[in-house]
């Protein structure tokens, strides 16, 4: 397999590691939206966040907890952006959360997607039912 983070997960190539454990490893992002900008991956190679054994999603998830903290702190941020992106938009097929450092008026603009409402009621209701079906399935 030639993935990027799996290299940096074994040592194969150099990167700002912040953190480590048996669970994850969390290093500075090449091209960061602010420094300090920080991915957290499990070491366990999974493409999603659906493919992260159940068992690992709160172990793996308390390191993302503790690396925001860290974050905040240690780059004197007010607050961060936490947010991975599963399959879509994902550049390393390697599961990874970004914690990004946040502070008011830094520029990022909320979602870098357009958002938008729900038609109506109906509309809203109809995907909340197809969301529903599918945790029954």
């Amino acid at each position: 397999m030639n993935c990027p983070f799996c290299s940096i997960v074994v040592g194969e190539v150099a990167t700002h590691r912040v953190f480590e454990d048996g669970t994850a490893v969390a290093f500075l992002d090449a091209r960061p939206l602010f420094p300090g900008h920080v991915l957290v991956v499990p070491r366990r190679h999974v493409e999603t966040l659906t493919d992260l054994p159940a068992a690992e999603v709160g172990p793996f998830f308390s390191r993302v907890q503790l690396i925001a903290g860290a974050v905040e702190r240690g780059m004197g941020a007010a607050g961060s952006f936490v947010a991975a992106n599963n399959r879509i938009s994902q550049s390393v097929p390697h599961f990874h959360v970004h914690v990004v450092p946040r502070n008011r008026k830094d520029g990022l603009r909320g979602f870098f997607w357009p958002r938008s409402r729900y038609a109506d009621e109906e509309e809203a209701e109809r995907a909340a039912a197809r969301v529903r079906a599918a945790l029954d399935a």
